[in-house]
């Protein structure tokens, strides 16, 4: 077998539709050799038929990251398709919509809550539920969207974005010792499901394809995942705690 995740075992959770940054992450990950064990929340189904176009047959396990019971179970469910994990793919994020679109001073602690919950605290929650799966060389990669500048309408989530990024250094510290990597991706806009549930959203579109060096495709997600697998792979064994900018160079531009 050959390619670039060649016997790789990896738990990619976040697909929702085939727009979805993870869909591109498992196809990839497949045509690159890697088994992929899918997970889902709420309607399985959806999932179920999504993984069905995948290049190969996936399996879904149903996992709500919010669950001390889903997430203690975990291991045991990705052992029954898998025998242990090399890599972890986070794309997972939630806030109700009192914490979106303007609505960052009002929005009550509870709606943050519940953002903070989904969006930062259960990249730690999912690294611990797979860790026993996991072995030096191993690693973990979620997804992220610049956290270092406040963004129009993004409000709450932002501040759940900045704390993942700085969950993801925390990680890297505490897992180091275990050989196992933490990264992250910072992607520029896309038009995922996730972003059109934002309220205006789209005032991003103009301003990032206008100003990004290299140009920025809304709908193409394949460099997203193809850098997410980067960093899976065995080419960055020395990587760690890092958030590598997936964005057509936006990010680096004043104006």
């Amino acid at each position: 077998m050959s390619g670039l995740l060649a016997g790789k075992r990896l738990l990619v959770t976040g697909v929702i539709t085939d727009q979805s940054i993870a869909f591109s992450i498992a196809k990839i990950a497949q045509d690159e050799g890697a088994e992929v064990v899918l997970t889902g929340f709420g309607r399985l189904s959806l999932v179920e038929r999504i993984a069905k176009r995948l290049p190969k047959k996936a399996p879904v396990i149903e996992l709500d990251v919010t669950s001390d019971e889903h997430l203690e179970g975990l291991a045991d469910k990705v052992r029954e398709h898998v025998d242990g994990l090399d890599g972890v793919v986070h794309s997972i994020g939630y806030a109700p919509q009192s914490c979106l679109g303007g609505g960052f001073l009002d929005a009550p602690w509870e709606d943050v809550a519940t953002a903070l919950h989904v969006s930062t605290y259960s990249y730690k929650s999912l690294a611990m539920a797979c860790l026993p799966l996991m072995s030096p060389g191993g690693a973990v990669v979620g997804l992220t969207f610049d956290a270092t500048q406040a963004w129009p309408v993004y409000d709450w989530m932002g501040v759940a974005k900045a704390g993942l990024e700085s969950a993801n250094r925390y990680l890297a510290l505490h897992l180091g010792a275990k050989g196992i990597r933490a990264n992250l991706v910072s992607a520029g806009p896309l038009r995922t499901m996730a972003a059109k549930s934002i309220p205006g959203f789209e005032q991003f579109e103009e301003a990032w394809t206008n100003r990004a060096p290299l140009g920025w495709s809304l709908t193409d997600q394949e460099p997203a995942a193809r850098a997410c697998l980067a960093l899976l792979s065995d080419w960055l064994p020395a990587t760690t705690g890092e958030i590598v900018h997936v964005d057509g160079g936006f990010h680096a531009i004043g104006a």
